[in-house]
């Protein structure tokens, strides 16, 4: 029994550290570029998301390893439709917060746990 307890312990151990990693570029994903502006000429494939955290994992994972993966995400789920660019539509962050209340003061602290993209997907002709 207590055999069991420990590997249990260890796969919510190595779950957190995974959480901590961005998430990784799938093979041709790393092509997709992102854009602010709408591009033209381009075909539209559709709507894209991306996120990386949550209230869990989030508060182990740096800022920057957040929007990476969230990115990362996004970029993946573009190539899956085909696209080579992105137009950003939406980046959000959000965190989690605590308070506490002990002898008529109270405190608190927030943290940002997780990040999401939401982009348009388009395939767009390869510059000359």
């Amino acid at each position: 029994m207590k055999r069991q307890r420990c590997r249990g312990l260890v796969l919510i151990g190595v779950g957190l550290l995974a959480g901590c990693a961005a998430a990784q570029l799938n093979p041709g994903a790393a092509q997709v570029r992102i854009t602010t502006n709408e591009p033209q000429g381009c075909k539209y494939l559709g709507e894209v998301t991306g996120n990386q955290g949550n209230f869990l994992t989030g508060g182990f994972t740096s800022n920057a390893n957040l929007e990476t993966g969230a990115r990362n995400e996004m970029k993946n789920e573009a190539a899956k439709l085909g696209a080579n660019t992105v137009q950003m539509l939406t980046n959000r962050a959000g965190q989690t917060g605590s308070m506490s209340f002990s002898g008529g003061t109270g405190g608190g602290s927030t943290e940002q746990t997780n990040v999401t993209y939401t982009g348009v997907a388009y395939k767009c002709p390869e510059p000359k």
